[in-house]
């Protein structure tokens, strides 16, 4: 018996290492079941001894078909990672990588409406296996959320998964959709995995790498749901961006664009174009000269070789400093940085226009337009329901209940999220006691529009409807040239973004915390020497109410916030908040010595900071 049962072990070690892997039918079988079929087969008695039945588990999406077209990376949240996406041999089968690309966190997006057509608003649960890997045999607990994009207003609503343990890696994740939050056909419903939490960064593993397997839509009843693979993402309002990083620049309007000029350089070469007529007419004082490009060292600049002045530079830091977004792929340079250096008079700039880096570049276009503000919004007010949309010059829009009417007071802005075939949309006061009025098509004053938003300030209404805004009317509409749609109405209290040049990044400056906490890091030598008068402080950040503030907590004057609302007001666009040296200066004094060494972030609800940085605002 003791050597049956020593070579019914041997056989187990055998054919467990024969056998281990995928199943007939492609579906996974982990160590633990082979092993233990194979005991079975190995005691079972001649007389009872059967072929097994492998457990056949079907579901929606298993990637052994090579399909991914209907997954997309959602970049659009301010920690986003641009991750790399692939299907690959995980675990015994096909699975979808997600490769950490920037030590941030993941977020992929998976069309729900487009893989089940009108089954998806029988989705009850999602189910799925999700695990990691560090790519050198260590292990770390890793967490996130599948975030589910449902209705007609696409409403998120976060579910928790995990993989905490070595021996359940990878691990089942299950959203049970809440009552009121399930998908519903035609409205572009969609969920997002995202690795929101790696201990495997601080445990020495560095940046786990996930995989996404056997994902099953399940109905009321538990029965999976079939799903197209071969369809298309299709992205939802809000899913991709509708424009360029705005951090650090000015918006850019009525712009003319320099056709053609599309070129490439070795570091320190130049190249470019002769300007046509309209580029020429284009550029008068308050323009702004825009660069699209990649440059292997982030910079970029332009050369007017044929300058009265010389041959010259504008733009590289000797000659000003070009104005650089965060992500280093836009670039502006103001009519009046090149007077400065190129000469007062324009006609004596030459007729070419160049471009230049550091680094190999390349250049993909070039405009020139309006330098107009980067607005942001304090305390926003929703026009509840505004969603309307109507063809070229038509009108559309509703009363505006009291608590729009409170908020429209000096100093605050109307923001329409919107698109039209144009890119230009307006507001129609149809009530007004000065009469039926335009605002902000370009006659009676121009919106600023930029990445889906435009933008119509109190002033502006006021200078063609009447300075009381009694006498508005109760109606706002909105109308563009060509067919529109709006899907929102805010206004709030207008701040505006500066631009800012000569940017000091204050690295390793990321941390979070949560309502009414503080966090932050001293300040090194490098960013005390860049808090100078004119400078601005900008931090990238998300927080539930959309704000973020300065805490100086070792200042002479006290233990100090500066922004929060009461000592001053951050300036907030787009998950970037923006605090002077002047507020820093009122509320802590005129001596920066007299700071304190540390700066620290705080928000009314919990928040989390990604970089910090200092510039020279533009004059």
């Amino acid at each position: 018996m003791k050597n049956q049962k020593i070579l019914a072990c041997l056989l187990v070690g055998t054919m467990a290492l024969t056998f281990v892997g995928c199943k007939g039918d492609g579906t996974k079988k982990t160590d633990a079941n082979v092993k233990n079929e194979i005991v079975q087969e190995v005691t079972a008695t001649p007389e009872t001894e059967k072929e097994p039945v492998p457990e056949t588990v079907s579901a929606s999406l298993d990637f052994e078909d090579g399909n991914m077209g209907f997954v997309s990376l959602y970049t659009q949240s301010a920690d986003a990672d641009n991750s790399e996406l692939s299907i690959v041999d995980y675990n015994g089968s096909k699975a979808l990588q997600v490769k950490n690309m920037e030590g941030k966190v993941p977020y992929v997006g998976f069309d729900a409406t487009s893989l089940l057509g009108a089954d998806v608003a029988k989705v009850a649960a999602l189910e799925m296996t999700i695990g990691t890997d560090y790519g050198n045999g260590g292990f770390s607990a890793s967490s996130g959320n599948i975030l589910t994009w449902t209705g007609e207003k696409l409403e998120e609503t976060k579910y928790d998964w995990s993989v905490y343990l070595d021996t359940k890696n990878p691990n089942k994740a299950v959203a049970k959709l809440d009552t009121g939050k399930e998908f519903i056909a035609d409205a572009g419903n969609i969920f997002i995995i995202c690795l929101k939490t790696d201990n495997g960064v601080t445990e020495g593993n560095g940046n786990a790498t996930m995989y996404i397997d056997d994902i099953r839509f399940l109905d009321a009843s538990g029965n999976v749901l079939t799903a197209n693979s071969s369809v298309a993402f299709a992205p939802p309002k809000g899913f991709e961006s509708t424009g360029i990083d705005l951090s650090n620049l000015a918006a850019v309007t009525n712009a003319v664009n320099f056709e053609g000029f599309a070129c490439t350089g070795a570091g320190w070469a130049q190249n470019g174009f002769e300007m046509p007529k309209e580029i020429l007419d284009a550029l008068v004082p308050g323009s702004v000269v825009e660069i699209e490009y990649t440059s292997e060292n982030g910079d970029m600049w332009l050369v007017m070789p044929g300058a009265a002045a010389g041959w010259m530079r504008v733009g590289d830091g000797t000659n000003s400093k070009a104005f650089i977004n965060n992500s280093k792929n836009v670039a502006q340079i103001t009519y009046e940085q090149i007077a400065e250096f190129c000469g007062e008079d324009k006609a004596t700039w030459g007729t070419t226009m160049q471009c230049e880096a550091s680094g190999a570049w390349e250049v993909y276009s070039v405009k020139i337009g309006t330098k107009s503000p980067v607005y942001g919004l304090s305390n926003p007010v929703e026009f509840k329901d505004f969603a309307c949309k109507a063809d070229a010059w038509a009108q559309n829009g509703f009363d505006m209940p009291q608590e729009i009417l409170d908020a429209l007071v000096p100093g605050s802005v109307v923001e329409v999220s919107y698109t039209s075939e144009s890119g230009k949309l307006w507001l129609v006061m149809p009530g007004a006691a000065a009469g039926w009025m335009r605002v902000g098509d370009g006659t009676n004053g121009s919106a600023v529009s930029y990445n889906g938003k435009s933008y119509i300030t109190y002033e502006q209404i006021a200078e063609f409807c009447g300075e009381d805004k009694s006498a508005w009317g109760l109606t706002m509409q909105c109308e563009s040239d060509t067919p529109w749609e709006v899907y929102s109405v805010r206004v709030g209290t207008a701040s505006t973004m500066n631009m800012l040049n000569n940017v000091v990044d204050f690295k390793d400056f990321a941390c979070k915390a949560d309502a009414w906490a503080q966090n932050g890091f001293d300040m090194p030598q490098e960013i005390l020497d860049a808090l100078v008068p004119g400078s601005v402080i900008s931090v990238k950040y998300s927080s539930e109410s959309g704000k973020l503030w300065l805490v100086m907590p070792g200042a002479a004057a006290g233990w100090m916030r500066v922004g929060d609302g009461t000592n001053g007001q951050a300036a907030n666009s787009d998950g970037i908040a923006q605090i002077t040296y002047e507020q820093i200066a009122k509320f802590c004094g005129e001596d920066k010595s007299t700071w304190g060494t540390m700066m620290q972030c705080e928000s009314d609800t919990p928040w989390e900071v990604y970089s910090v940085s200092v510039g020279q605002a533009a004059k």
